[in-house]
């Protein structure tokens, strides 16, 4: 008998006849209801067969290999009989459907308002995260399905957001990205930091789907979205963006960008900032605001506010 438990979750494996499990079954509901006044759930306590059926542990399905075909240099079969952990179809659909929509890949609307690179890295966190979930399955390459729905899903987020077309947005974020394994096609956002600082890199894609038996997983979960938007966190930075006063900020609305059109050439820099990083939101001082709002921002006229501030 093999015996393995995390948390409440437990699996054993079982070498005897059938009668012989369900008597190991009724003996360790008895000891838990009557030495740790526990219930063993009935509906997923379950007796099967390792070759003709899955057990389901963590996500995993753990079952017997068939295989009477493989042999090694010594001509003994070397695979039938092991057991194997693969991911399961369930999900695989799951995962999936993350990301459509009636059927069809989506994109998503909470994230068109952040930034392009946050938008890829949050793509790309949720992706790496199943994958190296799952790196210790031998049918890994099954999750290239929802590397596949997701970069729909991104493609058309990044669409939405820049208002164009998918085919503008593959030309614009294609890049190659080079692994152990080889080169991969993945979608790559820049953002650039000026001369002193390095950019900041994001992509989507690049994960090896190749199954690692040996492999050790970490326990550590590193938060992939901490639940509040971009505005959010520019927000309680405390630093206008414009003048870089740190109290008494608020927050400039505009509808909608084409409205930025309308300053003509001499942008003022509040309007520069906006459209450079496009963005209907700038984060700025009350009395910056109050001079936006107004019509009364000239940039220059300011400059005591902020040496004051």
């Amino acid at each position: 008998m093999w015996y393995v438990r995390y948390a409440d979750d437990f699996l054993l494996g079982f070498v005897g006849p059938k009668a012989a499990a369900e008597t190991i079954k009724r003996q360790l509901a008895e000891f838990l209801r009557d030495d740790l006044e526990l219930e063993l759930r009935a509906d997923k306590t379950l007796i099967t067969h390792a070759r003709d059926e899955v057990a389901s542990f963590l996500g995993y399905e753990v079952h017997a290999l068939p295989a009477d075909d493989k042999h090694d240099w010594r001509g003994q079969r070397c695979i039938n009989g092991a057991l194997g952990l693969r991911v399961r179809r369930r999900v695989i659909t799951a995962q999936g459907a993350k990301y459509r929509r009636h059927g069809k890949p989506t994109q998503r609307m909470q994230c068109v308002n952040d930034s392009a690179d946050r938008i890829v890295a949050r793509y790309q966190a949720e992706y790496r995260g199943i994958v190296q979930y799952y790196r210790l399955a031998y049918n890994l390459h099954e999750l290239g399905k929802v590397r596949r729905v997701a970069e729909a899903s991104l493609v058309k987020t990044l669409a939405k957001k820049d208002k164009t077309t998918r085919t503008a947005i593959y030309r614009r974020f294609r890049a190659d990205q080079v692994l152990a394994e080889g080169t991969d096609k993945v979608l790559a956002a820049t953002v650039d930091r000026g001369p002193d600082r390095a950019p900041l890199r994001a992509h989507f894609g690049a994960v090896p789907l190749q199954w690692n038996k040996w492999v050790a997983i970490s326990e550590t979960v590193e938060p992939i979205w901490s639940g509040r938007s971009e505005v959010v966190d520019r927000l309680l930075a405390q630093t206008g963006e414009v003048c870089g006063a740190t109290d008494h900020i608020e927050v400039h609305h505009i509808r909608r960008l084409a409205d930025l059109r309308r300053h003509g050439r001499n942008k003022p820099a509040w309007v520069e900032r906006m459209a450079a990083r496009r963005r209907k939101t700038l984060v700025v001082c009350q009395r910056c605001h109050h001079a936006i709002q107004y019509g009364r921002y000239d940039g220059p006229a300011l400059s005591g506010h902020r040496r004051a501030t």
